[in-house]
């Protein structure tokens, strides 16, 4: 079946709530997709990111999440790819490539000098993934320092 992939809008709000809603749950989260929708409705309604969506058979079936960012150094923008989610029924059938060849033509159409992501070491499949799409696995490393939020 044939994927394609587009840019989110007001639309694709409550599917796509329901995907990122799965993301979180990926990932150790209680589901919520009031919050899922939310958080999104509320990215997309300040520009604070973009959000490719591909859809299969006219489903939505994953999408890739894009925030700015800045490179002081090559004085350029950068994107880096913080979310990307392919609903389990749809995985290890092109989804996830295409979101990422949908990514790379959207910052380079954007004028970016390139796009970041990170993940774990032990994330083999979408490590595979990634160098498979022409990802560089770079020297660098990663360093985090978690704030506590008061609720």
């Amino acid at each position: 079946m044939t994927i394609s992939t587009h840019r989110a809008g007001p639309a694709d709000l409550d599917a796509l709530a329901l995907l990122f809603d799965g993301y979180r749950q990926f990932y150790g989260q209680a589901s919520d997709v009031p919050r899922a929708r939310e958080w999104l409705r509320e990215r997309l309604r300040f520009g604070e990111s973009v959000v490719l969506v591909a859809t299969r058979a006219g489903k939505p079936v994953g999408f890739v999440q894009l925030y700015p960012m800045f490179s002081s150094v090559r004085t350029a923008r950068t994107w880096i790819l913080n979310d990307l989610y392919v609903d389990a029924g749809a995985r290890r059938g092109g989804v996830g490539r295409a979101l990422l060849d949908a990514a790379a033509k959207f910052a380079r159409a954007d004028g970016a000098a390139g796009i970041s992501l990170e993940t774990g070491r032990d994330n083999a499949a979408a490590r595979a993934l990634y160098r498979a799409a022409g990802w560089n696995e770079d020297a660098t490393q990663w360093y985090s320092l978690p704030l506590s939020r008061s609720h």
